[in-house]
């Protein structure tokens, strides 16, 4: 699939990955299926958090954790969408992560592939709204964390995108996307 992905940024100076197309779409639910072969094709590649200049992986484990993840289960309605969508801009998302926090590894389920714990990262996103007639009315932008595991090897991996927060007070216009 064709990725139309743009980093932005807004009037405060932060960045987000504008999200030009609705690759997912469903009335009642998400085909998660299609998004974990979406995913596939970032398996093997690397991608750079600008802010700490930390390489982050992409392992064979990502897009089955991303789409069967227990938080993914949980998930009903534009929450699931958004969640979906944004496997399009995995790396944009890592591209612009912030405020890196660690956190132990807690369960025993993960000594291997988590050995030395985990880090959180924020990032953000926006999606269209599609008027009647397919043409975009505004973007909806959504606050994420991602998580990446540290793994043996000492390399950090994605794992999973969680607590996807709409920004109710931060809607804009299509017209405003293009500044």
């Amino acid at each position: 699939m064709d990725r139309n992905v743009n980093i932005i940024t807004d009037t405060d100076g932060s960045k987000i990955v504008l999200i030009n197309n609705i690759e997912f779409k469903g009335k009642r639910n998400v085909d998660w299926k299609n998004v974990e072969n979406y995913l596939r094709q970032f398996t093997g590649e690397a991608f750079i958090v600008e802010e700490s200049k930390e390489v982050i992986y992409i392992g064979n484990d990502f897009p089955d954790e991303y789409s069967n993840s227990n938080y993914t289960h949980r998930l009903k309605g534009a929450s699931a969408k958004a969640k979906a969508n944004a496997a399009q801009g995995i790396p944009e998302l890592i591209e612009i992560a912030t405020n890196k926090e660690y956190e132990l590894n807690r369960k025993e389920k993960h000594n291997k592939d988590a050995r030395y714990g985990w880090y959180r990262y924020e990032s953000r996103f926006a999606l269209p709204v599609l008027d009647e007639n397919g043409k975009v009315e505004r973007y909806n932008i959504y606050h994420v964390l991602m998580l990446m595991r540290h793994s043996q090897n000492g390399r950090l991996y994605m794992y999973d995108i969680m607590d996807i927060k709409k920004e109710t007070s931060k809607l804009f216009k299509s017209e405003d996307s293009t500044q």
